[in-house]
């Protein structure tokens, strides 16, 4: 369970602000999506391949 403390005088807005960066980072959202549907092992090991290569085409082109 996520806490925020709530300062004094503080924005309810800024607050909530705070409250959904916070469950942002996590990764809950992501999580429950992704255990919505089934992914098959030899597919999710395929998208972290593909995700890898596109990170390091990402750090090539930088380099250059």
């Amino acid at each position: 369970m996520l806490i925020i403390p709530i300062k004094e005088g503080e924005n309810i807005d800024r607050a909530l602000k705070r409250y959904k960066r916070k469950f942002d980072k996590t990764g809950r959202m992501r999580q429950l999506r992704a255990r919505k549907q089934y992914v098959k092992p030899s597919v999710e090991r395929r998208a972290q391949i593909q995700k890898a290569a596109y990170i390091q085409n990402l750090r090539d082109q930088e380099e250059i």
